[in-house]
């Protein structure tokens, strides 16, 4: 195996310049997403949500953006997984409403719908055949008809309080801004 400590990468592209910095953030973001789009990254809106327990043990998982409406990062997940109990994103969370998640529930592929109602976020299973025949009991239980979103499954939207982005650059003298809300909004 190669020595991972050898394994580092010269980062050649344009940098960011602060005069070139859009005053808002949000359409920063949406043209870096687009480009990732637009090279065919692998899961270009995968995301990671960080939260912390009540104890102050902090987890992080990746979810994928589902949406960036009016200022707020849209994601959807299983409100009882430990993602879904404790949020802790500098920004505040709230959760979308039941016809937003009703709406984006309904878009899901049939197989992702089952799955949502029947996954146990974050617990443990007896075993892969448990869910296995818990996903196919569910499946013939919705044949034929519209799969209905579970209660606890749905969006979060995430109002963002700061942003920073990051460009790598040569020689390791990097890029980094930081964009704050202040209380005026702006």
């Amino acid at each position: 195996m190669k020595n991972i400590a050898d394994i580092r990468q010269e980062y050649t592209k344009s940098g960011l310049r602060e005069s070139e910095l859009p005053c808002d953030p949000l359409s920063l973001f949406s043209r870096w997403l687009q480009e990732a789009i637009d090279a065919n990254v692998e899961e270009p809106t995968a995301v990671i949500v960080g939260t912390v327990s009540p104890e102050g043990r902090p987890s992080t998982r990746t979810v994928l953006l589902k949406g960036l409406h009016d200022g707020k990062f849209i994601f959807y997940t299983n409100y009882e997984s430990r993602k879904g109990r404790q949020l802790h994103i500098e920004g505040t969370a709230a959760k979308v409403s039941p016809e937003e998640s009703d709406e984006y529930f309904r878009k899901r592929p049939y197989k992702s719908r089952i799955g949502a109602r029947i996954s146990p976020q974050s617990q443990p299973i007896a075993s892969r055949m448990q869910l296995i025949r818990a996903f196919v009991k569910e499946a013939a239980r919705w044949l034929g008809k519209e799969v209905e979103r579970p209660d606890n499954w749905g969006g979060y939207a995430v109002t963002p309080t700061r942003m920073e982005f990051w460009q790598g650059r040569p020689n390791r003298l990097h890029d980094r801004f930081l964009y704050t809300l202040k209380t005026d909004g702006k």
